[in-house]
C-alpha cells in the first residue's frame, strides 16, 4: 500500500550549484539537471524557481525540449531557437533520440535483462501519480539489463522506449522492485533506503539540429 499523498508540495529546490552545463552551442543547451529541481514552473508562485527559469537567465531565448521529473536527475536539453526546438521536439516525437537511466531499486531482480510493457495512466485520484490501467491507459515500454547486485539492491540500467510521466517509477514498482528513496512509489525500508529518488538519465542521444549524431553524458551521482 502506498502512502498518501502529501497534503502540500514542500519545494526546497538545491541552489549550489546553480546550473551545470554539459554543453552549449548556437542550437543548445545541455544541462545536468540536479534531483530536487522542477523542469518547468509550477502554478503556484513558491514553484517559480527551475530549470527553465535559471537556464533563461543566460539565455533568454531558451525552450524546453523534454522533461524530467522534479525528483529525478540528469542529462536534460534545451533549444535557443524555434528551428531547433522543432528538429529536437520531433527526434523525440519519433522516439529517434535513445535514452538510458540508471537506477537503484529495492530486492535483487531476478534475470539479467527484461521487457516492462504495462499501459499507464493518471491515477486521477492521487495525482500527479500515475497506474498501470488495461483500458485507458497509453502503452509504455521499458527495457532494462542489471549492471549490479548489492546486499537485497540491484543496480538497473532502464531504456525507455516510451516517454510517460513516471513510467520507469511505475514499471519499476510493478515489477516488484521500486526505486529506492521514491516519495511517490515506494515505501518503508525501500524509501528510506536513500535520501533522494534513485533515479538518473546518464546518457542521451539525437541528431543534432545542425546534421550529425551527438551523444551526451553525465554519470549517476549515487
Amino acid at each position: 500500500m502506498l502512502n498518501p499523498m502529501p497534503a502540500t508540495f514542500d519545494y526546497h529546490p538545491p541552489t549550489d550549484p546553480w546550473l551545470t552545463v554539459v554543453h552549449a552551442d548556437e542550437d543548445l543547451v545541455v544541462l545536468d539537471k540536479p534531483s530536487g529541481l522542477l523542469t518547468v514552473p509550477g502554478k503556484d508562485p513558491a514553484l517559480a524557481d527551475c530549470l527553465e527559469a535559471r537556464v533563461r537567465g543566460r539565455w533568454p531565448t531558451a525552450a524546453v525540449a523534454h522533461r524530467l521529473d522534479k525528483d529525478t536527475s540528469g542529462i536534460l536539453v534545451m533549444c535557443l531557437n524555434k528551428k531547433a526546438l522543432g528538429h529536437v521536439g520531433q527526434e523525440f516525437e519519433q522516439r529517434r533520440a535513445k535514452k538510458s537511466y540508471v537506477a537503484r531499486v529495492w530486492g535483487e531482480i531476478e534475470g539479467d535483462e527484461g521487457r516492462i510493457d504495462l499501459p499507464l495512466a493518471t491515477d486521477w485520484e492521487h495525482k500527479p501519480r500515475q497506474r498501470v490501467d488495461y483500458e485507458r491507459g497509453r502503452p509504455s515500454v521499458t527495457d532494462w539489463v542489471v549492471e549490479g547486485r548489492e546486499n537485497g539492491v540491484t543496480r538497473v540500467r532502464l531504456y525507455p522506449l516510451t516517454g510517460r510521466t513516471h513510467q520507469l517509477r511505475v514499471h519499476l514498482m510493478e515489477l516488484g522492485h521500486p526505486i529506492l528513496g521514491d516519495p511517490f512509489y515506494s515505501t518503508g525500508e525501500a524509501l528510506a533506503a536513500a535520501d533522494r529518488l534513485q533515479l538518473h538519465a546518464e546518457e542521451l542521444g539525437f541528431n543534432h539540429p545542425a546534421g550529425g549524431w551527438v551523444t551526451y553524458r553525465v554519470p549517476a551521482p549515487f
